[in-house]
């Protein structure tokens, strides 16, 4: 009884060991990782300088904006891939 008794204390001793496990902080997504849109050419028939000069605007606009968020993005994801891995 006490053999009995002392195995099964060895057993459910093992049993609560813990095991460590290492988390990886996550990927980014692919779909956050996505290119910029293109931009939008002039039209051909468009041929006064004040439509290429509303083109252009239009298109700086757009690769502004574009570049500000994936600046922000980026930024935010390294800061917390830092922070994720000082607190291990």
């Amino acid at each position: 009884m006490r053999r009995l008794l002392l195995i099964s204390l060895l057993v459910l001793t093992g049993c609560a060991t813990s095991v460590p496990v290492k988390m990886g902080f996550p990927q980014v997504p692919e779909a956050l990782d996505k290119p910029c849109e293109r931009l939008l050419p002039l039209a051909a028939d468009k041929k006064e300088l004040s439509d290429l000069l509303e083109n252009t605007n239009d298109n700086y606009a757009r690769a502004k904006e574009c570049n500000a968020k994936a600046n922000a993005w980026k930024e935010w994801y390294e800061t917390q891939k830092k922070i994720f891995e000082e607190v291990k």
